[in-house]
């Protein structure tokens, strides 16, 4: 009876395990990329409804509140914004070439692009932080440093446009502040890949978290994309200003 038994129980385990990393519930490590690649889209979807209703909301009220969001947008520092936009394009690059490296069984190279791209975000935040800086000697934050008598007397705005000036503002803030904590949030995944990596973690037949780690990565510099020209070149384009 007994030995019935161990000869079910030695059935029922799989005999040897394809990869140490397999999850038990995956068939191989190609059915458990899918899933992590699945389970990245489906986040992401998630972050383009929270990111696109900010957008569509931007963007109506810039119709209604032409004049005053496109002023606001002009005190806007958009030399550092175009900064980083190039600072997250190249750290797109390396990210990718991290993947490249990965699917290559290169590990050296992965740690230092994966490297790179942390130190661009980094970079990233850091010029964020000046701006930041710079906005609130500039008194461009609603409701705690802010001169209302400054948009009327020096930027011809009237009085009743004042808190259109105040909701572009918020917007500003908002959708800046919501990114920069996503680029964080990136570079504390990508610092962890670069230390999985470091430890030989990846192989050619392994290498979705490194995959998946990038796809956020390429989110995040796509939303700022999206942000560059709705809030910091939103005064640089108008019809009116180009006598068009």
């Amino acid at each position: 009876m007994d030995r019935v038994g161990e000869t079910t129980t030695a059935t029922l385990e799989p005999a040897v395990r394809p990869h140490a990393l397999l999850g038990e519930q995956y068939a191989d490590l190609e059915q458990q990329h899918h899933a992590a690649t699945t389970g990245m889209w489906v986040f992401l979807a998630t972050e383009v409804m929270f990111f696109g209703t900010l957008f569509v909301a931007l963007s109506v009220y810039r119709y209604w509140y032409g004049e005053a969001f496109e002023r606001t947008s002009e005190r806007l520092n958009w030399q550092i914004g175009c900064i980083n936009t190039l600072v997250l394009l190249v750290s797109s690059f390396t990210i990718v070439m991290a993947v490249r490296y990965a699917q290559l069984g290169r590990r050296k190279p992965v740690v230092r692009c994966l490297g790179l791209t942390a130190a661009l975000g980094l970079l990233f935040l850091v010029f964020k932080g000046i701006e930041y800086y710079l906005d609130y000697r500039e008194s461009l934050i609603p409701d705690w440093k802010f001169d209302p008598q400054e948009w009327t007397a020096e930027f011809g705005l009237a009085a009743d446009q004042v808190p259109q000036v105040k909701l572009f503002l918020t917007f500003y803030w908002i959708m800046t502040l919501f990114h920069a904590l996503h680029v964080t949030i990136g570079i504390c995944a990508v610092l962890v890949m670069m230390l999985l990596a470091a430890r030989g973690r990846f192989s050619p037949e392994y290498y979705s978290p490194v995959e998946v780690t990038a796809l956020y990565w390429h989110f995040v510099d796509i939303v700022w994309i999206f942000l560059l020209p709705m809030l910091y070149l939103l005064g640089t384009h108008s019809l009116e200003r180009w006598k068009l």
